[in-house]
């Protein structure tokens, strides 16, 4: 088996953001709305939103979205992203192209001599052909490319899959492509879920160390693990088959379809088994929470990344030992950890352990020690 590195990071955020305090302000004026006519039928009345709620709930602030036009608009509630031609980049390859871009760029390597591509994200504009083939087109690389998606934990899936064909040998480098473009997903009329979610898309470039050289990159790629739990607690429903439930073909339902989750019994859920995940996987490699320099955990909830981290070490972590982008970007699904990655990693001394941890849908988690060079 072979060594692996990181030899390139990169991360497209869209300067585009929506504060807590305007997001609140559409959703009330449609929770008025919508209020009288639900009295008109005799149905409970549904409850408003406030800035504050979402910060207690979540720790976010704002969130930064790839397309804002409509969002904000109580009739629609969306954003308003216009179809493209099939011989036309797709929006998402495009997202997921500026970001692999960066990663090479980062590396100083040509995308020829990429020889995989694999577009990990939670969600994917289509089924096929893979946008993974897409961005591979988009750049320039070679060799083969596909599509995975596992929820949050995407990205790290990804990068389980590529560090494995890697050093055993099957590809010489490989990007792990991540765009998470996830707000024409969202339901912008559902308190509990409204409020989450942000746009943001991410590349790590993995390659390997020839037999005899010295590895030369951001960090070595220690090990990689995954695990997996049926869970219906996050849940999206979209598909095409959705069509073929009609009595009415013409019509596809989508609101209904769209994300939604079960908030407390995911937080419950998912922290204690990102805990044993984490302390379990650590002791494989002979180390505990705190010989690990730092932790870039999955972006979601800034009370459940605090709470898996004091059940580790006993102790309230600050965001030096575990940084956090929550609260500006809101939480940006698979890309989130890899965001915060790219962005808190420079100050590290060589030979410092990192653990990158995502967790989600599925339920999924995934990790990667790192070793910085």
């Amino acid at each position: 088996m072979k060594r692996v590195v990181i030899s390139g990071m990169g991360v497209t955020i869209p300067e585009a953001s929506i504060s807590n305090e305007e997001l609140v302000e559409s959703f009330n004026l449609w929770v008025c709305r919508e209020n009288l006519r639900r009295r008109e039928q005799g149905l409970e009345p549904l409850a408003k939103s406030s800035a504050d709620f979402i910060v207690h709930a979540s720790g976010i602030r704002r969130r930064h979205v790839h397309t804002p036009d409509g969002i904000l608009d109580p009739d629609r509630m969306a954003p308003r992203i216009a179809l493209r031609d099939d011989d036309e980049l797709s929006v998402m390859a495009e997202f997921g192209a500026s970001a692999a871009r960066r990663a090479l760029d980062d590396a100083k390597v040509d995308a020829r001599d990429v020889d995989l591509v694999i577009c990990a994200a939670s969600h994917l504009q289509r089924m096929y052909p893979s946008i993974g083939i897409e961005i591979q087109q988009e750049i320039g690389a070679g060799g083969a490319a596909f599509d995975l998606s596992l929820g949050c934990s995407s990205a790290a899936g990804g990068l389980h899959a590529a560090f494995n064909l890697v050093r055993s040998g099957a590809h010489r480098r490989a990007l792990v492509v991540t765009p998470e473009l996830i707000t024409p997903h969202l339901n912008f009329r559902d308190r509990q879920t409204h409020f989450i979610f942000g746009d943001a898309a991410t590349a790590i470039l993995i390659e390997a160390v020839e037999d005899g050289a010295e590895p030369v990159g951001h960090f070595e790629l220690v090990d990689t693990r995954n695990w997996t739990q049926f869970s219906n607690n996050i849940r999206s429903n979209f598909s095409y088959l959705n069509r073929a439930a009609e009595d009415d073909v013409s019509r596809v339902p989508s609101e209904g379809n769209l994300i939604k989750q079960q908030g407390n019994r995911v937080f419950k859920d998912v922290t204690v088994a990102s805990h044993r995940f984490i302390v379990d996987f650590l002791a494989e490699h002979g180390h505990t929470p705190r010989t690990v320099r730092r932790f870039w955990l999955h972006q979601a909830n800034g009370k459940m990344n605090a709470l898996i981290l004091k059940m580790a070490f006993g102790e309230v972590v600050d965001h030096d030992r575990a940084p956090m982008v929550l609260d500006e970007l809101g939480n940006t699904a698979a890309a989130g950890a890899v965001v915060a990655l790219q962005q808190n990693f420079k100050d590290m001394e060589p030979g410092d352990y990192g653990l990158l941890c995502t967790y989600g849908a599925g339920y999924s988690i995934g990790g990667a020690l790192l070793r910085r060079l």
